[in-house]
């Protein structure tokens, strides 16, 4: 009788196969949560310590700073950070399109999250125009905080439909084009001040501080950067995905 009895690690397999994809898509979702309270937690030891907790003030990189140990390891933080979101959507996804679907919802949450802590933490930012240090590489990005936000629930809303819809639902080529065009306006918005100051020297692009944002200019690189899942939503009633199974 015992001959009959499915061995051991097949029963174990069966009971612990793989998870739906709406049980990874929310573990990512609480990963994600997670990792931007310790996102928001860094920046305000770090701010503090600096005497920015509001980044856009006169001397918003302090040269004593960023030239010295501290610069250094902000920089190497957030090159980690994105490692682990990398990794994170490796880890979550069983093909490619998957893994960079739940790479870029990690990405759009965790940013998201992350100003909604600091702003409980600190106080700031006051209102999604304020303006904040984006990112330091390869340039210091500045920009409005609406402007990151609303890139990242673009993510989210690609990253969503690219993991919870079948592989099939690949997008076409020009939708991606169009995306790439869209990067790259997006980052030359964010960057173009800073570039701008990159002939006179480092000193001088970590002294920049912004007085205009080219909203139009990032609206347009929106709108591209937007066209893989806006042409996937278009074709969304075709196509099998597990939201219409709810």
């Amino acid at each position: 009788m015992t001959g009959h009895l499915p061995p051991p690690h097949r029963a174990k397999s069966a009971r612990w196969g793989p998870r739906p994809e709406r049980t990874r898509w929310a573990i990512v979702m609480t990963f994600a949560i997670a990792m931007a309270w310790v996102e928001a937690a860094s920046v305000f030891y770090i701010r503090a310590l600096v005497d920015r907790i509001e980044p856009y003030q006169a001397d918003p990189l302090p040269l004593e700073t960023m030239t010295g140990a501290l610069g250094a390891v902000e920089v190497w933080r957030e090159a980690a950070t994105l490692v682990m979101i990398a990794t994170l959507g490796i880890l979550a996804g069983r093909t490619w399109r998957r893994r960079a679907g739940y790479a870029a919802l990690a990405f759009g949450v965790w940013d998201i999250f992350y100003y909604v802590f600091l702003r409980l933490i600190s106080g700031w930012p006051r209102t999604l125009l304020d303006w904040d240090i984006l990112f330091l590489l390869p340039l210091p990005w500045w920009g409005p905080v609406l402007a990151p936000i609303s890139i990242s629930v673009v993510m989210i809303l690609w990253g969503t439909l690219a993991t919870q819809s079948s592989d099939g639902a690949t997008g076409a080529r020009w939708a991606w084009a169009l995306a790439s065009v869209g990067i790259v306006l997006a980052l030359a918005v964010f960057m173009i001040d800073t570039g701008r100051a990159l002939p006179n020297g480092r000193d001088a692009v970590l002294q920049v501080l912004p007085t205009s944002f080219n909203w139009p200019m990032f609206w347009v690189a929106l709108l591209l950067m937007a066209s893989p899942a806006l042409h996937q939503v278009a074709f969304l009633p075709t196509k099998k995905s597990v939201f219409r199974r709810l």
